[in-house]
C-alpha cells in the first residue's frame, strides 16, 4: 500500500510551486513587455518608411487617401 504524504509536505509542495509559478509570471511579464517595445519600434519604421514614400512621391494626401481606400 501507498505511503500517504503528510500536510506539511503538501504544503511545503505547495509554496515550493507557487514561488514557481511567481518566477515565470515575472519572466513572461518582462518578454511581453520587450514584445511591446519591439513591435512599437516596428512600427515606428515603417510610420517612417511610409512618410518618406509619400513625401517623395508628390502626390496629395487626397490622392493617397484614395489609393490606399479599399
Amino acid at each position: 500500500m501507498a505511503q500517504r504524504r503528510t500536510v506539511a509536505a503538501i504544503e511545503s509542495e505547495i509554496s515550493r510551486v507557487k514561488s514557481d509559478m511567481s518566477k515565470i509570471q515575472d519572466k513572461y511579464d518582462k518578454l511581453a513587455a520587450r514584445l511591446k517595445d519591439l513591435q512599437q519600434q516596428k512600427l515606428q519604421i515603417e510610420v517612417e518608411s511610409i512618410m518618406a514614400a509619400y513625401a517623395k512621391s508628390g502626390k496629395s494626401y487626397n490622392e493617397l487617401m484614395t489609393f490606399l481606400q479599399p
